[in-house]
């Protein structure tokens, strides 16, 4: 990802109104294949909707759920635990090193991968079976209705998936509205603390703090994810400290933690936690994860 695929806020409002026609699916009349562009620019066709996916990524599991299509996954990778009926879908092995012949005994029609890196491989194997890859990777808020739309082309849930879409943009419509005008506040995006490391402005995660009026205060970094100093982030002058967390109890630690280590903006309190998976995964959860950084970033103003 680079830092000119962020969107500004005039994209983001282009991308919003656009909505149905971005989705880049073609529904097909009975006798006419399924044809829908994946996010590495690749029209992927199915013969007739997809009835026995497997998901290589959690992400993904989330938008075909959210499509309606939930009943049509046979398999998918560990960590795919929501909503709660993923929790009873047959685990194929995890996202980086996926079990080719469990892929094969659930006999997809169809494969949801996420990082062409680790699908490669497999991606091989479902080309010789003549199962089509979908590779699915939304980069923006803006973009994760649109993954859902296309979702429901993949799978012929199409009105449920348009309702959801039309949903998720009515929600990011208002958190634009209401956020646009106000004052910008700086925050360190915490992606590890122990050594600690940030997120650069290409990651979606920046996107939903630039929705609340947020800064990332190393938004301008040279790579994605990079290892930074406490002197660093002192240096930033943050207002706000973000991070994922896995439980809620762990917000308190962390502030403690900043607190410890001199940051002036944790001594205010102004260190915030959201669920780590709503947050760092490009599906539906993020638009919940972002109304609540917006609600975190008022509470500094």
């Amino acid at each position: 990802m680079t830092p000119d695929r962020a969107l500004t806020t005039a994209g983001l409002t282009l991308m919003l109104a656009l909505g149905p026609a971005l989705a880049h699916g073609a529904p097909a009349g009975p006798d006419a294949a399924i044809r829908v562009q994946d996010d590495r620019d690749r029209s992927v066709v199915l013969a007739a909707p997809a009835r026995r996916a497997v998901t290589l990524a959690p992400h993904a599991t989330e938008l075909v759920y959210a499509a309606g299509a939930g009943g049509h996954l046979v398999g998918t990778v560990r960590g795919s635990d929501y909503p709660p009926a993923a929790r009873a879908l047959p685990v194929i092995g995890d996202g980086t090193q996926p079990d080719a012949e469990r892929v094969a005994a659930a006999r997809p029609d169809l494969l949801i991968a996420w990082l062409p890196s680790a699908a490669e491989p497999l991606a091989r194997v479902m080309d010789k079976l003549g199962v089509p890859v979908f590779y699915s990777d939304p980069l923006t808020l803006a973009a994760i209705p649109g993954a859902v739309e296309r979702m429901g082309v993949l799978f012929g849930t199409e009105p449920v998936a348009r309702a959801a879409a039309r949903d998720m943009r009515a929600r990011l419509q208002a958190l634009q509205a209401r956020y646009a005008g106000r004052r910008p506040v700086r925050v360190f995006v915490q992606a590890g603390l122990d050594p600690i490391y940030t997120l650069n402005d290409s990651s979606i995660v920046s996107d939903a703090l630039r929705l609340c009026g947020g800064v990332n205060v190393f938004g301008q970094a040279a790579i994605v994810a990079p290892q930074v100093t406490l002197e660093g982030v002192l240096a930033a002058r943050p207002e706000a400290v973000l991070a994922g967390v896995a439980r809620p109890e762990d917000t308190p630690k962390n502030l403690a933690a900043w607190q410890a280590m001199g940051l002036p903006a944790a001594r205010q309190g102004h260190v915030y936690g959201v669920d780590a998976d709503a947050l760092y995964r490009p599906g539906p959860r993020l638009i919940d994860a972002a109304e609540a950084i917006c609600a975190d970033l008022d509470r500094v103003r």
